[in-house]
């Protein structure tokens, strides 16, 4: 028997112990919860975590009360299970882990597609589901599921914890410390059962013990970069890489190299960058004539499949550095390295090729900034907002149909967003903008109607939390991204109508209005403008026709065309 615990409660109901040794014996339990779930809390406040995201519940009574009663922690209480883990996924994109809790049920089922968006990026996360004990699983008690390896290897690790009253109270700060430490490169689930009563008091902690030490990290095998030494190369940087951005930049300078820059990757403006890679590389002359001999990828690979299909075209090794686990999408990879591993090539030396690509980015950049100055479309709204938050040093998160490509393709030089690109899912984007926003700073978010409205849930209470969050909404009715595909000429009207334009017919003024935001509806650019400039919550919706933007798009890679084609 433990200081906190009982042996017998488990196999003895407690229904069936004398009521003042029923009495005795519940106060334990319940102190027992308390104590356990304050020292977990402690441990991590010690390891450095300082945000707690909560959703409401019953059975998750002992840590939402531990997590609330800490002033150094901010807690985010988020109705939503869903909307609550992608917001801890925003909070956790600096590195640092947020706490995230719910009861038991379904509502850690809802937790899922954040669990899989931060197992596949690297994002740091501590999820901490309530449950019941064991005697209640599998019994038809209410509310409980098998929440055993719920998320599966979306997941670092998983840790289905003792009861607390049958815990050995000297295991807890070590828990804590392994739950952290493991949650560095990805999120740890942390299942957490308890037996009513669930209110207690705290008891004495268990001494605070030495540092987490660091999770050992495989090293991906190094190929010999020097088989590979060409002087005809590129750098395709996308995002999420692990690796510092100046250090690509040095690298790039050295080899005489242009950086292919996804906006995600932090890299846009920088020296070496090429910007408008989506629309030159759709040129063909230009295309062909700079077919690489070998590519450097850091990091994950941008939304472009013009820029996939042109290397797969060259049929260049691709040399693959940082990145969240094995990054190899077009089974092209020949070797996987670091930046060291790279010193030893010699790059362009003193050929024309930079030269030759810079010319042509100057150019293709010139066509662009001309053709979006005054019209609002969905590729002006993009750059708009990128201008927006970039001249106030706020953040960009974008959804990962339309609104990444049009940033990556239209964007500009001080492009820099966050999408979720792990997944590539519809969910989450405006929780993993409030997420960020609740850091502080103003965070712009640019997304479609049907990932605003599937993710509406993120505007419950919004107006009350401290989040400067300006949201553009592109209202095209329907999915946008599909007209761009082969079914929007493959059927007819009606067919893809139903199955892939999916008109919704929701008012989204009404519906952020309705959560007290300030929304309004937009028709040119100079409007636009005034409203990125008002401090949120705010909503801005922008009205476009799907067919026409196609169009428009067709329009925009042509005359970049033409600007490459000019001698």
């Amino acid at each position: 028997m433990t200081r906190y615990g009982v042996g017998y409660v488990s196999s003895v109901p407690t229904k069936r112990i004398r009521p003042h040794l029923r009495r005795i014996v519940l106060g334990v339990i319940g102190d027992a919860n308390a104590t356990c779930c304050a020292t977990l809390v402690d441990e991590w406040i010690r390891c450095g975590v300082r945000h707690a995201v909560v959703a409401p519940g019953s059975r998750s009574t002992p840590l939402a009360i531990a997590l609330a009663e800490r002033d150094e922690l901010q807690v985010h209480v988020v109705h939503d299970e869903r909307v609550a883990a992608f917001v801890a996924l925003g909070l956790g994109l600096d590195g640092i882990p947020a706490v995230l809790t719910c009861t038991s049920g379904t509502a850690t089922v809802n937790f899922h597609p954040a669990v899989v968006e931060a197992g596949l990026s690297n994002v740091p996360m501590i999820v901490a589901t309530a449950d019941r004990p064991p005697e209640l699983r599998g019994v038809g008690a209410p509310q409980t599921i098998d929440q055993l390896e719920l998320y599966g290897r979306s997941v670092r690790w998983f840790h289905d914890a003792p009861v607390p009253d049958e815990a050995d109270p000297a295991g807890w700060r070590p828990l804590a410390q392994r739950v952290f430490s493991t949650a560095d490169a990805g999120p740890v689930h942390l299942n957490l059962p308890f037996r009513e009563p669930l209110l207690g008091t705290v008891g004495e902690l268990p001494e605070p013990i030495g540092p987490p030490l660091p999770v050992p990290r495989g090293m991906a095998a190094s190929g010999p970069a020097t088989e590979y030494d060409r002087q005809r190369g590129v750098i395709v940087a996308g995002g999420r890489s692990g690796v510092d951005p100046d250090d690509v930049v040095a690298l790039a300078e050295r080899l005489g190299w242009p950086i292919l820059a996804d906006p995600c990757s932090g890299l846009r403006g920088a020296a070496n960058a090429v910007d408008a890679f989506e629309s030159m590389l759709r040129y063909r002359e230009f295309a062909d004539a700079h077919a690489p001999e070998v590519v450097v990828r850091v990091g994950r690979a941008p939304a472009s499949k013009t820029l996939s299909q042109w290397i797969a075209r060259s049929d260049a090794p691709v040399l693959q550095v940082g990145g969240p686990g094995v990054v190899d999408p077009d089974r092209n990879v020949a070797a996987f390295c670091s930046l060291d591993d790279l010193q030893a090539l010699a790059g362009a030396g003193n050929t024309p090729w930079m030269a030759r690509w810079r010319h042509a980015a100057d150019r293709a950049e010139a066509a662009i900034a001309a053709a979006l100055e005054t019209e609002l479309s969905e590729p002006s709204v993009a750059r708009a907002t990128v201008v927006a938050s970039s001249s106030v040093d706020g953040e960009l998160v974008v959804s990962s149909s339309m609104p990444i490509r049009d940033v990556e393709w239209f964007g500009g030089v001080t492009a820099r967003v966050h999408a979720n690109r792990g997944a590539n899912g519809i969910d989450g984007v405006m929780s993993t903008a409030v997420g960020r926003a609740l850091l502080g700073g103003p965070v712009f978010v640019l997304i479609g109607d049907i990932a605003f409205a599937h993710d509406s849930n993120a505007l419950l209470a919004l107006r009350h939390r401290r989040a400067d969050v300006r949201v553009v909404v592109i209202d095209n009715a329907g999915g946008g991204i599909f007209n761009f595909l082969p079914q929007a000429t493959a059927l007819s009207t009606e067919r893809f109508e139903q199955l892939f334009g999916t008109p919704h017919d929701t008012d989204l003024v009404a519906l952020a209005s309705a959560h007290g935001l300030d929304a309004t509806t937009v028709d040119s650019l100079e409007q636009l403008r005034e409203r990125l400039a008002v401090s949120g919550p705010t909503v801005t919706r922008v009205v476009s026709d799907r067919v026409e933007n196609v169009a428009l798009h067709d329009e925009l890679h042509a005359a970049v065309a033409a600007a490459l084609s000019t001698r």
